[in-house]
C-alpha cells in the first residue's frame, strides 16, 4: 500500500472508524476518503454505487454499522439484522463494482456460539448456537462474513475478514442503556458519583468473564492488515478466506471490570448485581494467533485504557 493510495473508511465518525482515521493520518496517510451519514446513507446500495460513481477506491475499511450492548441487541433486534445486512452489502458491492484492492471487513466476535471452547478459533464459525440475547446481529455479520467468502473465492476480490474481541475507546457510545459494557458502566459510575450515591447497581451476575479491546489497537491492527501483502495473506491462509480474531489475550471478569471503574472514578458506594438481567455468553475470549503471526500485538492494556477514557468523561 502506497501513501498516496485511496482509502475510503465507512463510519468515520464511529468508534472505530474514528481511530483507523488517526491511525492512517498518523502514518501519514493522506488520501482518505470519507462521508459524512447525513450525505450518504449506506444501507441504500444504489446511491452509494451512484455517489461512488466517478471516484477511485484503492483500499476500503468497513467500519460502518449499527451496534450496542446487550439491551440494545436484545430489543431491536430487527434493526440490528437489517440495517447491518444492508450496510455490509452496500459495501461489499461497491468492492465488487469498483475491484478494490483489498477490503477489510469488520466482524465480531459475537458470531461464534455460545459455548464454543475457549479460546475461541476461527473454524468455530456455525458449530453451535448463538447466544440469544445477540443472535440477529450475529447472524447479519455472519452474513456479511459468508459473502465477502464468496467474493473472494469466486470473484478473486481481496476482502480480509477481521473479527475483533469487544471493542472500547474515546469515541464510544457512553448512554448508560444502549452502550456496550464499558461505555454504560463508565456512565453509571460517574453519575452514581455525581450524585453521591452509596450504591450502584448493574446488569446480570457480574461473573461473565470478557476480552476487551481499545479502539486505537484494533485499529493498529487493520492498519497492518491493510499493509500485509496479498502473497503473506494467501500463502498464510492456502487460499482459504482470511478470517482473523483480534483479541488481546486480557481477560477480567465483569466483577473485576466494575472493580476497576469504581476505582477510577472514585465511587466509594457498594456494588450490586441485578441477576434478573441476562449476562450472554459467560466466556468470550479469542485465540489471535494468527494476527500475531501477521506481525501485529497490542499495546494499550485495559488498565491504562480504562484510565484514559474515564478520565475524559470525568473532565
Amino acid at each position: 500500500m502506497k501513501k498516496t493510495d485511496s482509502i475510503y473508511i465507512a463510519g468515520h465518525k464511529g468508534l472505530v472508524g474514528s481511530s483507523v482515521l488517526k491511525v492512517l493520518k498518523k502514518n501519514e496517510f493522506n488520501n482518505l476518503i470519507t462521508v459524512d451519514r447525513k450525505r450518504l446513507d449506506l444501507r441504500n446500495s444504489k446511491k452509494v454505487q451512484e455517489f461512488f460513481k466517478n471516484k477511485k477506491i484503492d483500499y476500503m475499511v468497513m467500519a460502518a454499522a449499527k451496534a450496542g450492548g446487550i439491551i440494545a441487541n436484545s430489543t431491536n433486534q430487527k434493526d440490528f439484522f437489517l440495517e447491518n445486512i444492508e450496510i455490509q452489502n452496500s459495501l461489499l458491492n461497491l468492492a465488487l463494482k469498483k475491484k478494490i484492492k483489498r477490503t477489510i471487513y469488520l466482524g465480531t466476535s459475537c458470531i461464534y456460539p455460545k459455548f464454543a471452547k475457549t479460546p475461541i478459533q476461527e473454524d468455530s464459525l456455525l458449530t453451535g448456537k448463538l447466544e440469544k440475547t445477540n443472535q440477529c446481529y450475529a447472524i447479519a455479520k455472519i452474513a456479511g462474513i459468508k459473502f465477502s467468502e464468496t467474493l473472494y473465492e469466486d470473484h478473486k476480490l481481496d476482502i480480509i475478514g477481521l473479527m475483533p474481541t469487544n471493542v472500547y475507546g474515546l469515541n464510544d457510545n457512553f448512554d448508560k442503556v444502549n452502550g456496550h459494557v464499558i461505555p454504560a458502566m463508565i456512565t453509571k459510575f460517574v453519575e452514581a458519583k455525581k450524585k453521591q450515591l452509596k450504591q450502584i447497581k448493574l446488569l446480570g451476575t457480574g461473573k461473565p468473564i470478557r476480552e476487551f479491546i481499545h479502539s486505537d489497537d484494533l485499529a493498529e491492527a487493520i492498519v497492518k492488515c491493510l499493509n500485509t501483502p496479498n502473497y503473506k495473506i494467501r500463502n498464510k491462509f492456502k487460499s482459504k478466506f482470511p478470517l482473523i480474531n483480534v483479541g488481546t489475550g486480557e481477560f477480567i471478569s465483569i466483577l473485576n471490570l466494575s472493580k476497576l471503574v469504581a476505582k477510577y472514578v472514585n465511587f466509594k458506594g457498594k456494588i450490586l448485581f441485578n441477576k434478573n438481567f441476562p449476562d450472554g455468553t459467560f466466556k468470550k475470549n479469542l485465540n489471535s494467533s494468527k494476527i500475531y503471526n501477521l506481525g501485529w500485538r497490542p499495546k494499550i492494556k485495559l488498565k491504562d485504557g480504562l484510565k484514559e477514557v474515564i478520565n475524559l468523561r470525568l473532565n
